[in-house]
């Protein structure tokens, strides 16, 4: 019987796991005299000790040829070698019709046998060893591919960590995108590497000197790889240059990789150059320019919005600051700050998705309307910011108007629905501070605010005499230390009296008005801070405040403020009474505190009650069934005070400080205050006046029929703690109830 011995080729241990498929096959076909198996590229992988190196004509390679063509299982050629010998080879493909090698088969003619068996004949026979061996190149091609991925991998992170080490040392992305291009210049050897991302406005070059090239001499290699890279959708390596001259013909040898955006288009391509004398590109090469790609597309997804192609705030604030670094007194730049008007109604009405459409668009507008060189990002949300370099106010606000018009053009795609598009811009300098970016973006914003002020879709330039925006500027230098007193704290209650203008009648009143306490404990009054609260919506957590601390306090003195000694009045903001669990809150404290109900009086201003009509109703009844009282504030300001007054049931009329002020010398104010008197007689309501600062006042309101004042003439405010460790001495004011008017069990 004829053995089969293995021969050692390269991998001694490797090679004699093939021995018993040797010896299967000559169970199989026992004519057989040797084994031969090549991998896919005719390579010798493993023989027997009988095959001859003769014996391996160019008949592999037929096979290989033939295997391409035939995609039957086992595809296969026959050759007669001699009069004693036949050779049957047989190609073993993968799963995924891959070609793995090829296992040839000599055989011996013997005896009556002139002609070689049949090659279906033959592969029927060993149609088991050749699945077996199919199995075992497979594994070995997994095997392979495997180390060769590992090895690769190994090199891909070591070259990621190189590029890694570098980052903490760049300031920018701009400064990455240069450190991946030298990266590929001092792997590669190459000549010139180029990153070109049209969406982002980046168009970089390196070359081996350390110099960027000329935007000319690179404008039509950008626009052909673009080009071919949009259409090819891969990674294009050109090392055979055109002999022929031609405008398309690359004069240097190639080697391009897509950027892509997170969709998976290509927006981009990493292009390295080498002149027709430099070695090709080859895979390792192309390797690692994918890996730096893929590198560049990671930065770009970190440092620009995903939705609107812009930059996000991070990075714009980065690469603005390194535009700013070296700028000199003569150079002016300028800051636009964009929001878009009313973007929540389409949000609400059309949906989240329609309202992102719009982002989109209107971003797209602005990045089409700035002149090169500006940098544009998305803030937040619907707010986008621009800056434009070297330039000056009027002419940025010729751009800026361009993107308002461009905003105001978009029309809703089909399905929509039918709404218009608009957007306010701010526009300001950039100065010469510590922190000039961030004061500019702050009076942009300022200006913006001002622009919805003014009727929305308009561009408005910071000017530093507009006192709307002087206001707006105030409110921003204040939200941050409000925010930081709500905080720690850091308020104070005062108690204003309100007293009743004739005769010695009725309980004493107190007005609460809250203080913020400064860093070095000094006391800013509400006009400072209010303003700023109630623009960034944070009045109700203000009013909270109030309600708790007054509570908490007067709760402690009950039994010295009880409903026949003293009222507090306490101010409530619109904003509160558009807060659905405000009114559970204030039930809440009143029943916590142990306090007596009828103590406390809540304040709300006409504008506010009107405003909220259905709300404030409900407000009051519930907290009048409760066993509070409710004061108008501000009362005559409003052009419908009286048609409204018929529906709000509450106890008191604050006449507004600005016909007070005026009653003695304009006698419209004064007609004005008499009026009120009598109909909150009628209605068995009662009235106090504002801003009764002098002793001539305090006669003439009295003569008029107002039954309270408030004002410097009445008493200045003070703590409130103080004033409840003084309370027994208001007792004396209350006297003869008796002596109250017709309508006192109002009061």
């Amino acid at each position: 019987m004829l053995e089969i011995k293995s021969t050692a080729i390269e991998s001694p241990a490797a090679d004699a796991s093939f021995d018993p498929y040797g010896r299967l096959l000559r169970m199989l076909m026992p004519s057989l005299r040797g084994v031969v198996v090549h991998d896919g590229f005719s390579n010798l992988v493993w023989a027997s000790d009988e095959w001859d190196s003769a014996d391996e004509p160019d008949f592999i390679k037929d096979v290989i040829a033939n295997a391409l063509s035939d995609a039957a299982e086992f595809a296969g050629v026959v050759r007669i070698l001699d009069a004693d010998r036949a050779v049957y080879s047989f190609a073993l493909r993968g799963e995924h019709i891959e070609l793995l090698g090829v296992v040839s088969l000599i055989t011996r003619l013997s005896g009556k046998q002139s002609e070689a068996r049949p090659l279906q004949t033959v592969r029927l026979l060993v149609q088991p060893a050749l699945e077996c061996l199919r199995r075992e190149l497979t594994l070995r091609s997994k095997l392979g591919s495997r180390e060769r991925d590992l090895d690769v991998r190994e090199r891909d992170l070591n070259l990621m960590l190189e590029i890694s080490s570098h980052q903490s040392a760049a300031a920018s992305d701009t400064d990455e995108f240069g450190l991946i291009m030298k990266t590929a210049l001092e792997r590669m050897g190459c000549a010139l590497a180029a990153l070109w991302v049209p969406d982002k406005n980046i168009a970089l070059s390196l070359t081996r000197s350390g110099q960027p090239m000329s935007p000319e001499s690179l404008h039509r290699a950008q626009h052909h790889l673009m080009v071919w890279m949009q259409l090819q959708q891969r990674t294009i390596v050109v090392n055979h240059i055109s002999k022929v001259p031609s405008d398309v013909a690359a004069p240097y040898k190639i080697l391009a990789c897509p950027v892509r955006h997170p969709s998976e288009r290509v927006m981009g391509v990493l292009a390295l150059f080498n002149p027709p004398s430099a070695p090709d590109f080859d895979m390792h090469q192309t390797r690692i320019a994918e890996v730096l790609a893929k590198r560049a597309t990671s930065i770009i997804q970190a440092q620009y919005d995903s939705s609107t192609g812009l930059m996000t705030r991070q990075a714009f604030e980065r690469q603005a600051s390194a535009l700013l670094a070296p700028s000199t007194s003569a150079e002016t730049h300028i800051i636009l700050y964009l929001d878009i008007d009313r973007l929540h109604v389409i949000n609400e009405t059309f949906g989240m998705h329609v309202g992102d459409d719009v982002i989109v668009s209107v971003a797209e507008g602005m990045a089409k309307s700035l002149p090169a060189g500006a940098l544009s990002a998305r803030i937040s949300g619907d707010r986008l910011a621009a800056l434009i370099p070297n330039s000056n106010m009027e002419a940025a606000a010729i751009v800026a108007e361009k993107i308002r018009a461009a905003a105001a053009a978009i029309l809703p795609r089909a399905g929509q629905g039918s709404f218009q598009v608009s957007a306010c811009i701010g526009v300001a300098p950039i100065g010469r501070s510590d922190h000039p970016l961030a004061h500019a973006l702050a009076t942009a914003e300022i200006a913006c605010k001002a622009a919805k002020d003014r009727g929305r879709n308009r561009v408005e330039m910071f000017q530093d005499s507009d006192q709307s925006i002087i206001r707006r500027h105030t409110d921003i230098l204040v939200i941050g230390k409000l925010r930081d007193a709500l905080d720690n704290d850091s308020f104070r209650l005062d108690a204003q009296p309100i007293l009743p203008l004739r005769g010695n009648y009725g309980r004493p009143r107190f007005e609460l008005l809250i203080r913020m306490l400064g860093d070095r404990g000094e006391i800013i009054p509400p006009g400072k801070f209010l303003s700023a609260a109630e623009r960034y919506q944070l009045m109700p957590t203000v009013d909270r405040w109030v309600v708790h601390r007054a509570c908490g306090l007067l709760g402690k003195h009950s039994a010295s403020v009880g409903e026949d000694i003293a009222r507090f009045a306490i101010n409530l903001s619109g904003q509160s009474l558009q807060d659905e669990s405000f009114l559970e809150f204030v039930i809440n404290e009143i029943k916590a505190s142990g306090l007596p109900p009828a103590v406390l009086c809540f304040e709300l201003t006409e504008t506010a009650t009107i405003g909220n009509l259905v709300k404030a109703q409900n407000f009051i009844r519930s907290l009048q069934d409760l066993g509070c009282q409710f004061a108008l504030d501000d009362f005559g300001t409003g052009v419908s005070s009286l048609a409204y007054l018929k529906d709000l049931s509450v106890n008191y009329l604050k006449i507004d400080g600005s016909f007070v002020r005026d009653a003695i010398t304009n006698s419209r104010s004064e007609s004005m205050i008499k009026a009120i008197a009598q109909l909150a007689k009628v209605m068995c309501m009662e009235t106090i006046a504002e801003y009764v600062e002098t002793d001539v006042l305090r006669a003439r309101m009295a003569d008029l029929g107002v039954d309270y004042g408030q004002g410097f003439a009445m008493g200045k405010a003070q703590p409130l703690e103080d004033l409840l460790r003084e309370l027994a001495i208001y007792e004396a004011t209350v006297s003869d109830w008796a002596a109250a008017p017709e309508c006192a069990d109002k009061v």
